[in-house]
C-alpha cells in the first residue's frame, strides 16, 4: 500500500503515485487552514484513523487509491482575508512490470566527472522517532550493489558520473502509522550530461530600457549579474565607455559590488546612484559592463498622467447627472412650485385655452350622521381656502356654484368639459358613506374621467382606503392610473397652510397657470357671485 501527503503550508509533495501541479508558500503569520474536497461543502476530517483525513496543515492519504483522484482545494484564512487554492490531484498505477510509473517522476541533471548526489525529495514529512529505517535505492527496479554507488544519510551519491548512469531511479522506505506499514517511494530521471553545466555571464538588469524620472530628482538603479560561482567578473558603470566615477563631478557614482552565492551560481549587484538629475540626463545611455556583456538604461521625462483627470472628467459629469436626478426625484414637487412660482410673471401671459375653471371637484353626498369622515367640510371649507384664496384657483363645486333650475347632467357635463383638472374626493368606506345621493353626477364624472381626452384626474383619499375590492371599477382604474393623495382628515391650523406636504402634491397636480393680481383681487367676490345654497 503505497501512502501519499499534501501541505499547503510549505510545498506541495508527490508521494508515491500522488501527483498534484501547484505549490503554494505562506508568510509565518496567524492563519487557520481547512482541506475540502473541492464541489463538497464538509471539510475533510482530522481525525487520524480515517483513511483521508488533515493533520495539522498537511492533508494525508493513508493509503492513497484511483478513486482518490480529483480536485482538492485548501482555504486559508486570518483575520484580514480568505485565500482558497485549488490542487489537482492524479493517482496512478505502475507501469506493468515495472516498480515506478514513466510519465510520472522527478528530473535531475548532474554533470559527468563529477561525485554527485541524487536526493529522495520531500521525506521530512515521514521521519520521526518511530520511522528510522534506510532508504533502499534502485536503478530500473535493480537493487542497486556497486562500490561506484553510496548511501548518504537519505541521500544517493555517485561517483565519477558518467552518461551510462543516466535512468530511473527509485527510492523506497517503510512507513509505520498507526500500528501499520506503508511504502513510500519516489522515482528520480537522472540525466548526467557529459560536460559540466557552466551558466554563462547574464546581466539581469537593466535590459537595455528607459525609466521615468522627473527633472531634480535623485535615482537610484542596480545592476544585477548571474554568473557561474567560479568566475570572477567585474562590474562597473560607464557612460561613452568612461567610468561615471570620472565624469559629472561626484553627482553621479558607481557603488561597490555586493556578491551572492545563490544555488550554487554568482550573483552581483553594482548600484548607480544619482543625486540630482538634470537636463542632459535624458536620453543618455548608461551602460552596465560585466566581462565581455553589457546593457544600458536611459532616462526620460516624466509624462503627466493625464488618466487620471480624464477619469475624473468623464466621472464628474456622470455623478452630477445622478445627484441632480435623485435631487429631482425627492424634490420634484418643490422644484416644479419654485419654478411656477419664479415664472409666474411669463406664465400670467400663455395664450388661454378655453377653460373656464382649473378643477371640477367631485366628491360623494353622503349621510353626514353615520359617516366618520364627511367630505363637507373638507370641500366646501378647507378646499376653498387653500386652492382658491391662498393659490388663486377657480374651482367649480356642484351644490356651489351650479345656477338654480339649471339641470344637474348638463352642468355637470358642459363644467368638466369647461375644467383643465378633475378632482374625485372619496372617503374610507362604511355602510354609510358608500351611498351617493346623485348617481348621475357620480356617471358623468367617471365618463369623462375615462373617455375624455386631455383632463387630468387628481384622486383624493380622505384618510387611508384599505381596501378598494368594494370599489366600482372605474375608481380602481383610475386609482391605478393616476395615483392618489391621501388627506390625514384633521382640520388644525396646520392644515390650513398651502406650502404642506399634502398640499403641495395637490398644487403639483393643479395647472400651473398663475392668474394675475387684479384676478386674485376680483376671486372672492366673483366665488361669492356663484354661491347658492347646498343641493
Amino acid at each position: 500500500m503505497a501512502t501519499a501527503v499534501i501541505t499547503c503550508s510549505i510545498i506541495l509533495v508527490f508521494i508515491s503515485s500522488v501527483k498534484a501541479d501547484k505549490t503554494l508558500a505562506l508568510q509565518h503569520m496567524n492563519y487557520s487552514l481547512t482541506w475540502y474536497k473541492s464541489g463538497r461543502k464538509i471539510p475533510v476530517t482530522q481525525v487520524k484513523l480515517s483513511r483521508i483525513h488533515q493533520h495539522e496543515n498537511l492533508l494525508w492519504f493513508m493509503p492513497a487509491i484511483l478513486e482518490d483522484s480529483g480536485s482538492y482545494e485548501c482555504v486559508i484564512w486570518n483575520l484580514t482575508s480568505c485565500n482558497k487554492i485549488y490542487f489537482n490531484v492524479i493517482v496512478f498505477k505502475n507501469t506493468a512490470g515495472l516498480c515506478f510509473n514513466g510519465d510520472f517522476f522527478y528530473a535531475q541533471e548532474i554533470p559527468a566527472s563529477s561525485n554527485e548526489k541524487i536526493v529522495c525529495p520531500h521525506l521530512d514529512y515521514f521521519r520521526d522517532e518511530k520511522n528510522t529505517l534506510p532508504i533502499h535505492w534502485y536503478k530500473e527496479c535493480n537493487l542497486i550493489d556497486n562500490e561506484r554507488f553510496l548511501n548518504w544519510n537519505d541521500d544517493l551519491i555517485i561517483i565519477s558520473a558518467n552518461v551510462n548512469d543516466s535512468g530511473n531511479y527509485i527510492c523506497k522506505m517503510t512507513y509505520n502509522y498507526m500500528g501499520k506499514e506503508y511504502n513510500i517511494s519516489r522515482n528520480i530521471y537522472v540525466t548526467v550530461i557529459e560536460t559540466p553545466l557552466k551558466k554563462k555571464t547574464e546581466i539581469l538588469y537593466p535590459r537595455n530600457n528607459t525609466i521615468e524620472v522627473e527633472l531634480g530628482s535623485s535615482v537610484i538603479v542596480d545592476c544585477n549579474v548571474s554568473s557561474f560561482k567560479d568566475s570572477s567578473i567585474g562590474i562597473s558603470w560607464k557612460v561613452n565607455n568612461t567610468l561615471v566615477n570620472f565624469l559629472f563631478m561626484g553627482r553621479v557614482q558607481e557603488g561597490n559590488q555586493e556578491d551572492s552565492f545563490p544555488d550554487g551560481y554568482l550573483f552581483s549587484t553594482v548600484t548607480l546612484s544619482i543625486t540630482e538629475v538634470k537636463q542632459e540626463d535624458y536620453g543618455r545611455q548608461f551602460v552596465c559592463h560585466a566581462g565581455e556583456v553589457a546593457a544600458y538604461i536611459a532616462l526620460r521625462q516624466s509624462v503627466r498622467n493625464f488618466q487620471g483627470y480624464l477619469t475624473g472628467g468623464l466621472l464628474a459629469p456622470v455623478f452630477v447627472i445622478v445627484v441632480v436626478i435623485l435631487i429631482y426625484k425627492y424634490f420634484k414637487v418643490d422644484i416644479v412650485l419654485w419654478y411656477r412660482k419664479s415664472c409666474r410673471p411669463f406664465l400670467s401671459k400663455e395664450v388661454s385655452d378655453g377653460k373656464i375653471y382649473d378643477a371640477y371637484v367631485f366628491y360623494p353626498k353622503i349621510n353626514k350622521v353615520d359617516c366618520i369622515y364627511p367630505p363637507d367640510n373638507f370641500v366646501l371649507t378647507l378646499l376653498p381656502e387653500v386652492l382658491e384664496r391662498q393659490c388663486g384657483y377657480n374651482l367649480f363645486i356642484l351644490g356651489r356654484d351650479d345656477l338654480p333650475g339649471k339641470a344637474v347632467v348638463s352642468v355637470v357635463d358642459e363644467t368638466i368639459k369647461q375644467s383643465r383638472r378633475l378632482i374625485i374626493v372619496l372617503v374610507p368606506e362604511s355602510s354609510s358613506c358608500s351611498l351617493l345621493e346623485d348617481i348621475f353626477e357620480q356617471q358623468l364624472v367617471v365618463y369623462n374621467a375615462l373617455v375624455q381626452d386631455g383632463i387630468k384626474v387628481i384622486l383624493i383619499e380622505l384618510d387611508k382606503i384599505k381596501n378598494y375590492t368594494n370599489m366600482p371599477e372605474s375608481i380602481k382604474y383610475i386609482k391605478q392610473k393616476h395615483g392618489a393623495i391621501r388627506w390625514k382628515g384633521d382640520f388644525t391650523e396646520k392644515s390650513y397652510s398651502a406650502n404642506t406636504k399634502f398640499w403641495k402634491n395637490v398644487r403639483y397636480q393643479m395647472p400651473s397657470r398663475c392668474p394675475t393680481s387684479s384676478e386674485l383681487h376680483l376671486l372672492p367676490t366673483t366665488l361669492n357671485s356663484f354661491q347658492t345654497t347646498e343641493r
